[in-house]
């Protein structure tokens, strides 16, 4: 009886050691946490997407702390965030202009160049037949590797081809990251008119391949009273910085390619040419 209880306070003592020395040396070796940072985590949205250049939320509200990172880099979380975080680090808050990602490609009438029976992926089926089973180099290829990046399911394939919707859309950008024939882009959420292409071959060429491509025809260019629209390398590109987003471009584009999310078509514009 004596040994068994002996044997108990032994144990007793060592725990009691071991305990003040865990304890001694948890304050000694004890990594400081600022405390703004709990309150910049509760400030982001908790998403971990990476949309803002950070492995996840943690890390991007370390770099602010650290000063390595600006306020109002989360895309998802936007002006919210962004305010909410500047009021913490006692900055003023920048505004942001929201970013959304677009499909620079209409391509359902590609032509192929033959049946892809390969592993169901855009990267994969680019070492295929020549950078891809699709006749068009600059197309989307249609495996959903954005798709399957996207965290918030504004990804869809249609036809087989990638198509975005801007209202889920947060911003992120891991799609455009994804992309391995970067057709996918950035695009203010504020620009109404877009050009849904990215090739750049010239018109006989291109009509042989795709017959939604732009074909470099410059009547968009023509129209604009604004030089915010030039064809550059047979495709046409715009300069949102000039562009007012009346619409005309869209209105007289004979692919319809140019897209206008206003839907304006009541204007004095020279008529479409028939596809």
């Amino acid at each position: 009886m004596k040994e068994i209880l002996y044997a108990i306070a032994v144990l007793g003592a060592m725990g009691a050691i071991f305990g003040a020395v865990l304890a001694l040396a948890s304050r000694l070796f004890a990594v400081k946490t600022d405390e703004r940072l709990p309150l910049l985590l509760d400030a982001l949205p908790g998403a971990n997407c990476g949309g803002c250049g950070f492995a996840g939320c943690a890390a991007y509200a370390q770099a602010v702390i650290d000063g390595k990172a600006a306020v109002g880099l989360c895309a998802v979380g936007g002006a919210e965030s962004a305010n909410k975080m500047a009021a913490i680090m006692g900055v003023e808050a920048n505004a942001m202009q929201r970013s959304v990602a677009m499909v620079k490609c209409r391509g359902r009438h590609h032509l192929s160049k033959g049946n892809y029976e390969g592993i169901d992926d855009c990267m994969s089926a680019m070492f295929v037949a020549g950078d891809g089973p699709s006749a068009c180099g600059s197309g989307c290829l249609g495996f959903g590797n954005c798709m399957k990046v996207c965290m918030f399911g504004a990804i869809s394939l249609v036809d087989g081809i990638a198509r975005i919707d801007a209202d889920k859309c947060t911003g992120c950008l891991q799609c455009v990251s994804a992309c391995p024939r970067h057709v996918i882009v950035e695009v203010s959420q504020d620009a109404d008119i877009v050009v849904a292409c990215s090739n750049h071959d010239r018109g006989a060429e291109l009509r042989s391949i795709c017959d939604l491509g732009c074909v470099g025809c410059h009547l968009c260019e023509q129209q604009c009273e604004f030089d915010a629209i030039h064809v550059v390398k047979s495709l046409a590109t715009i300069d949102y910085s000039k562009c007012v987003s009346c619409g005309r471009c869209a209105a007289v584009c004979p692919r319809g390619i140019i897209a206008d999310s206003n839907l304006r078509r009541d204007m004095d514009v020279a008529p479409s040419i028939a596809r």
